[in-house]
């Protein structure tokens, strides 16, 4: 299945080279899930704050317990602090 992962702030340099902007397309077998997508490109889990699965954010747990399906959009973004 193929998936597309947008990655924002920090977290954009885990994004392979020739990537376009802030995201990329990639390959996942079936049952993959938003972890195995995250681990495929080396984005710590703990620097993936806020997840969403095409504009629905996704919990921790189901970071792991729902399967992506093909053309999902997977969106993240790193903590943020400032005032």
């Amino acid at each position: 299945m193929r998936i597309r992962l947008e990655l924002y702030a920090s977290l954009m340099g885990y994004l392979p080279a020739g990537s376009d902007r802030h995201a990329s397309t990639c390959d996942l077998p079936d049952g993959s899930t938003a972890h195995v997508l995250l681990d495929r490109y080396g984005v710590p889990r703990d620097k993936a704050h806020l997840v969403l699965r095409n504009g629905v954010f996704l919990h921790q747990e189901q970071r792991d317990a729902q399967p992506l399906a093909d053309g999902d959009v997977i969106a993240v973004w790193p903590p943020v602090a400032g005032g």
